[in-house]
């Protein structure tokens, strides 16, 4: 990700201790670091990561009120006159901070992957692979579960005109006819109670992603921490104590903007009255975007400042997967046949030879390889599978859809000449 992104800036004060006074400017952040320009010179007064800050404080004195300090190693730095308020910012800070300290836990294992061998690197892209074909086969699954409600529902309306023609029948029918009588006993018990069972499946429905955020209603001013949760059937947002804010289920979104990689807007319209909108930030939204684009792809809308993200993420993606199985070809290759350079070429000197034997797999991870190699040939088969049903699903439910619609009209002229 892009570290000069900027996710937001604010029109702030920072006193300048070399100077002993407060200079007007913008208070910035990006994905990694925290930044403060003068406004009259333009001058970079504050750079520094957010890794090296020690502490986030909400602070006051006789002489500094609602001001914000920023412990950054051993210095700290002040910010007052915070617009809008010292609350967002301070929100929004601190919640890019924890994140970032959380993800600098595992920084000691990132510097030891960057001198891994080629298959631990391997495993890492192909276990992201495997969760994000996971997570399809998530929407899939629901997605099924929907049309089969579907046929189930258009049984059942098939069922109901099938009484109605035989009661149209018995209308129908001289008043002499002896069997008119028979028409009326149609057993109408089995169907309705399979819909029972399918209504129960949405509190078995898994989570795919669950990540904090935060979250600002329409047009206030006023944030607050809370979690995002993707579900196959929608979103949910809630606050810090897991009470749920707001549900959208994916026909109550109308759509989706994507400000920034790391802030979104969720909005539902309405008639008459003002429309459900909430806009989520989170340091973990880069992960949940390529999620939501699944499962709304129609209805995703990606800004201006988002446009550069999703072309750097799409363009490589096609490159990436064929890198992926390439390079999982070659290495697998080369612990079968150890004795030959993986990606060698005739000719090539003994430096470039020994950085290719270096590159070799191990044993234990050349089996790790296929193992999730072969989870990912089931979970292909079983997508390609299910997207087949769906589409025979999806054609048996336009034919009934179809006949249903004949047979009304049949029946409605049926009526007006009884009528």
């Amino acid at each position: 990700m892009n570290e000069d992104i900027r996710i937001h800036s604010w029109p702030c004060s920072y006193y300048l201790d070399t100077g002993k006074q407060w200079v007007s400017g913008r208070l910035s952040l990006t994905p990694g670091a925290i930044k403060f320009t003068a406004d009259k010179t333009g001058e970079l007064l504050v750079d520094f990561h957010l890794s090296s800050i020690s502490e986030i404080k909400k602070e006051s004195s006789n002489l500094i009120f609602s001001s914000l300090t920023i412990l950054e190693k051993n210095t700290k730095h002040w910010f007052s006159s915070l617009q809008p308020n010292r609350n967002v910012v301070f929100n929004i800070l601190e919640h890019f901070w924890r994140e970032q300290l959380l993800s600098s836990q595992g920084a000691g294992a990132e510097a030891a992957a960057l001198q891994s061998t080629k298959g631990k690197q391997l495993t890492g892209l192909l276990t992201g692979s495997q969760k994000r074909l996971e997570d399809t086969a998530k929407v899939l699954h629901y997605q099924g579960e929907q049309f089969d409600n579907i046929m189930r529902g258009l049984n059942k309306i098939e069922g109901d005109m099938d009484v109605a023609d035989r009661l149209l029948t018995e209308l129908e029918s001289p008043s002499w006819w002896p069997f008119s009588s028979k028409l009326w006993k149609v057993p109408l018990e089995s169907k309705p109670k399979e819909t029972a069972t399918v209504s129960d499946s949405k509190n078995q429905e898994g989570i795919i992603i669950r990540i904090p955020v935060i979250i600002t209603h329409r047009t206030d001013s006023n944030v607050k921490p809370g979690k995002l949760t993707l579900f196959a059937s929608g979103l949910e947002i809630s606050d810090c104590n897991c009470q749920v804010i707001h549900r959208f289920e994916s026909k109550e979104v109308d759509d989706i903007r994507v400000h920034t990689p790391y802030e979104i807007s969720v909005r539902q319209r309405f008639i008459g009255k003002p429309d459900t909108s909430y806009r989520l930030l989170s340091a973990k939204m880069p992960e949940v975007i390529p999620i939501l684009e699944m499962q709304f792809s129609k209805k995703m809308q990606f800004l201006e400042d988002a446009l550069g993200f999703v072309g750097a993420r799409r363009s490589p993606q096609v490159d990436l997967g064929t890198s992926i199985w390439q390079a999982a070809t070659g290495l697998l290759g080369g612990v079968v046949q150890p004795g030959s350079p993986v990606g060698g070429k005739e000719g090539a000197d003994s430096d470039q030879v020994q950085l290719q034997k270096q590159e070799k797999i191990s044993q234990e991870e050349a089996k790790e390889l296929k193992q999730i190699l072969k989870k990912l040939k089931g979970l292909a088969l079983e997508t390609e599978a299910e997207l087949e049903r769906q589409d025979e699903a999806l054609d048996s439910i336009t034919t009934s859809v179809d006949r249903a619609t004949l047979n009304i009209d049949k029946q409605n002229r049926r009526i007006k000449k009884l009528t």
